[in-house]
Parts: structure tokens; C-alpha cells; sequence
């Protein structure tokens, strides 16, 4: 095939596979582009070291939903730091409105505390 023949198809058949997979058609992007995908990606390469079985689980895991390993690590990282994200934010929300409710309570008292010394005040002079 050249690579001005067309392929009629849909978009169903390259998310399932049908289209696009095969070895022939594999092929290192340039450095240049690379490059370009990331920044458009917002993607910073690193370097982690995991567990071998880990890693084989993953790439069962990637397999089986029809993924690469690493965007599914990615996807996982994810979901993980979004959910932390939410915890944290709950947690500091519900610490804020314990400290609120304590300080009001703590006005309050204060108040009461201040009303009574007031009126005790008030019945000596009388």
C-alpha cells in the first residue's frame, strides 16, 4: 500500500484494532516529532524503577483493555492523584469547619462567661 492510498473506515474500526495495528505499519516517530507530541501533550519523560512482576501484571493489565502499558500507568497515576486530590480537599474542608464550629463555641461560652460576670456585677451594685 502507498501512502497515498486511501483505507475507507471508520473510527470504530481503528479503536478496535481493525485498522492499524499490524507490524507493517509500526514505526518510530523522529525525534523532532516526538518532541513535538509531547509539548503538545504536556509530557515530561521520566524514569522509575518498578518491580519486574509488576510491570508484566501492567502489561497484562494494558493488553487485556487493549492499551499500551505506559498510557495505562499514566491513566492509573492519575485516577490516583485526582482522588487524592479530592481527599485532601474534603479533609481540610472538614478540619476548617471543626475549627470554625469550635471557635464559635468558644465565642459563645466567652460571651455567656461575660454576660454572667456583667449581671453579677450588676446585682452588687444594686
Amino acid at each position: 500500500m502507498s501512502t497515498t492510498d486511501k483505507v475507507s473506515a471508520s473510527e470504530c474500526d481503528w479503536e478496535s484494532g481493525k485498522l492499524g495495528r499490524e507490524e507493517q505499519y509500526v514505526r518510530r516517530a523522529s525525534r523532532d516529532k516526538e518532541v513535538s507530541l509531547d509539548e503538545a501533550l504536556n509530557l515530561q519523560m521520566i524514569s522509575i524503577r518498578l518491580q519486574h512482576q509488576l510491570i508484566e501484571d501492567l502489561k497484562f493489565i494494558a493488553k487485556a483493555n487493549g492499551v499500551g502499558y505506559q498510557p495505562l500507568i499514566r491513566d492509573i497515576l492519575q485516577r490516583f492523584v485526582v482522588g487524592e486530590v479530592k481527599a485532601i480537599v474534603r479533609e481540610v474542608k472538614e478540619r476548617r469547619a471543626r475549627e470554625e464550629a469550635e471557635a464559635k463555641r468558644e465565642a459563645e461560652q466567652a460571651a455567656r462567661e461575660l454576660a454572667e460576670a456583667e449581671a453579677a456585677c450588676q446585682k452588687k451594685a444594686a
